[in-house]
């Protein structure tokens, strides 16, 4: 495509930041590619490493440009050459972390990137300090009890300057980033929109407005820009809201469009198909991703959890051998560390790297959440609560946090407490038998039985991963003494797992014929019940009531019983 001729300017260089306003078109990679380009420079220059590392490794998946089409730097304007000495001596203390000597000598600036250097440097002096603050004296679930003291101050200052309309798209996100941080969620996704319009290709702040989105509802709502990079937010707000086979598709369309060769676009997919348990799926692309990017520390805590819930041992330990190699304390390394000691039931030491890892980055929310699975492994529940409240504080989309605190408060027999955590998981992933299963129990426990079999019938219907949704809701049927019901039930169950052709042991295998056998002989259906009380013999349990079984079919046929002629609708 020709660039869109309706371009945004950016307040900070103004002539020269070429936004796509109009279009989500990807027909024209050069200019997309131009753009990625520009915008890594501009948020390298004001410290957002991230942002920059995202736009630097889209940019890379695309082809080279040719020099004649490679842009120059944006021009000087006159306020940013009056405070380029300052600048630049407070960019290289800002590099070191000395924040607040980069803002002392940022102070009184005038340039919008200066500016921007000067409030971050503030911003980031003092989660440094609360950080500080709490490494030594306090363990990290306490962390989140200590506040950043320099908030209210930049709220203010930020609030004059954008009522002034004097921010530009890096300012409004600094805007949202405080908001955020103080509560103000409303108010913060607000400004993340603006800035949204205003600098699209800051993935930063479509990143953080991502992070408040809490369902598709609230995303529906919100007035974004029709600008390519709408297509990466959507994806990667899809794949948070559980909402997985989108997101796919709009993976897959990016891939089609020009950028299969981007590792962040892989990733995301591999991170996809975890989410909806395609534990070989995700496998197989993680293990692609290893070999294409093989210093990649990004998602490998996934790619762990993948690991461990296959029971992989030595591929997990090879895989936290090879990332303490690259770097011993990112988050990640910590995390794939904790996951390979809880694999081999260390669950004290699995909980010492978890701590580590939050130490290191007290948001990090795969930590709490792992954390917290193993304070339950050791039995301290009241831990295990902390740390899944910790984790539903970073991010209220954590269904494994709320499934957590449902099975916590399940093991102190609180089973009202356990209702509320499992709806709560169940609304963000609607179609998770795990959920289900769980949700019935409870129902089952309040002796709320019509809503226990619902929650154990929708657990079939959607797919029920642990195979357990139809022998429960057989056993309901069982308590009510609805005979038939109960017996289709076991026949769906039965035929369920010999079709799924795992060489699995199902432990309700035996109690499945063992009703079965019962029932057809209560119907004196013979050949059911023999076939059914034959079955029963190979399990230890139920062996001994088959043989029996037999001997009384045996008994009645050679007594001249008929089978009934009324054989129960089995369909």
């Amino acid at each position: 495509m020709a660039a869109s001729p309706s371009v945004v300017p950016v307040a900070l260089t103004t002539p020269v930041v070429p936004v796509l306003s109009g279009s989500s078109d990807f027909s024209n990679l050069r200019e997309i590619k131009k753009q990625l380009l520009l915008i890594a420079g501009l948020t390298r220059e004001r410290g957002l490493l991230h942002s920059s590392k995202w736009s630097a490794e889209l940019a890379f998946s695309l082809p080279a440009l040719p020099l004649a089409e490679l842009q120059p730097p944006p021009p000087i304007t006159e306020e940013d050459a009056q405070d380029m000495d300052a600048y630049t001596l407070a960019k290289a203390y800002f590099d070191v972390k000395e924040y607040d000597r980069a803002a002392h000598f940022l102070h009184g600036c005038n340039s919008k990137k200066a500016y921007f250097l000067y409030m971050y440097s503030r911003y980031l002096s003092g989660e440094k300090k609360k950080d500080d603050e709490t490494v030594d004296s306090l363990g990290p679930l306490e962390k989140g009890q200590v506040k950043n003291e320099a908030l209210r101050e930049l709220r203010v200052e930020l609030s004059k300057k954008h009522q002034a309309r004097e921010l530009d798209g890096f300012g409004l996100y600094l805007y949202g980033v405080v908001l955020r941080k103080l509560d103000l969620v409303k108010e913060a996704i607000d400004v993340f929109v603006e800035a949204t319009h205003v600098l699209p290709l800051h993935w930063g702040a479509w990143l953080e407005l991502c992070n408040l989105i809490t369902d598709k509802e609230m995303l529906k709502f919100l007035s974004l820009p029709d600008t390519w990079m709408k297509e990466f937010f959507l994806a990667h707000i899809y794949t948070e809201l559980q909402l997985i086979e989108e997101a796919l598709q709009k993976y897959q369309n990016l891939i089609d469009v020009g950028f299969s060769k981007s590792s962040y676009i892989v990733s995301q997919i591999a991170v996809a198909y975890h989410n909806i348990r395609d534990i070989d799926k995700a496998l197989s692309i993680f293990n692609e991703l290893r070999k294409q990017d093989p210093y990649r520390i990004e998602n490998m805590d996934t790619f762990s959890n993948l690991l461990y819930v296959r029971s992989m041992k030595s591929e997990l330990s090879y895989l936290a051998h090879n990332l303490c190699e690259i770097d011993k304390y990112r988050v990640e390394t910590c995390c794939v560390i904790g996951n390979y000691y809880s694999l081999r039931s260390q669950h004290e030491k699995a909980a010492l790297y978890f701590q580590r890892a939050l130490k290191l980055n007290p948001r990090y929310l795969g930590a709490w959440t792992l954390m917290g699975h193993e304070y339950m492994e050791m039995k301290n529940t009241s831990a295990a609560i902390q740390a899944y409240r910790h984790a539903i504080e970073v991010n209220k989309r954590d269904y494994r946090a709320w499934y957590g605190l449902g099975q916590t408060y399940e093991i102190l027999k609180m089973p009202f407490y356990c209702l509320y955590y499992y709806r709560r998981a169940h609304q963000l992933r609607p179609n998770d038998s795990r959920m289900l299963v769980a949700l019935g129990e409870c129902y089952e426990k309040l002796n709320q039985l019509v809503e226990a079999k619902k929650c154990y019938w929708r657990a079939y219907a959607v797919g029920d991963v642990e195979k357990m949704a139809l022998v429960k809701l057989a056993k309901l049927h069982e308590q009510l003494t609805e005979s038939e019901q109960a017996a289709q039930c076991y026949i769906k169950y039965i035929q369920d797992i010999y079709s799924c052709g795992e060489i699995v042991e199902h432990l309700e295998e035996s109690t499945a014929f063992r009703y079965l056998a019962q029932y057809y002989f209560k119907c004196k259906l013979w050949d059911e019940a023999s076939t059914c009380a034959q079955k029963c013999c190979a399990f230890n349990d139920t062996r001994e009531e088959g043989k029996a079984l037999l001997r009384q079919i045996l008994q009645l046929r050679n007594q001249g019983e008929t089978p009934s002629t009324e054989m129960p609708d089995q369909n």
